[in-house]
């Protein structure tokens, strides 16, 4: 897979890709695990709504205080 690669060579759009894909299961079998490693990849690279979705989902797990931390690197950040 093109951005397996991509992302093996740093690519921070790649990682928000697999992310997505990995998350929600589309056109593979779920594994959130995965996804959010990716997430976690891309928002590392600088990738504003990776740190946002990060955000989300903390919050969605009851997380509160991490949540609130990844939303205000994502609004720093321009999100």
């Amino acid at each position: 897979e093109l951005w397996m690669e991509a992302a093996e060579l740093g690519s921070v759009d790649a990682h928000y890709r697999l992310s997505v894909v990995y998350f929600t299961g589309n056109c593979v079998e779920e594994d959130k695990a995965r996804g959010i490693h990716h997430w976690q990849q891309a928002a590392m690279g600088g990738d504003a709504e990776s740190r946002h979705n990060l955000g989300v989902f903390e919050f969605n797990n009851g997380n509160h205080q991490l949540a609130a931390q990844h939303h205000m690197i994502s609004a720093k950040m321009g999100y």
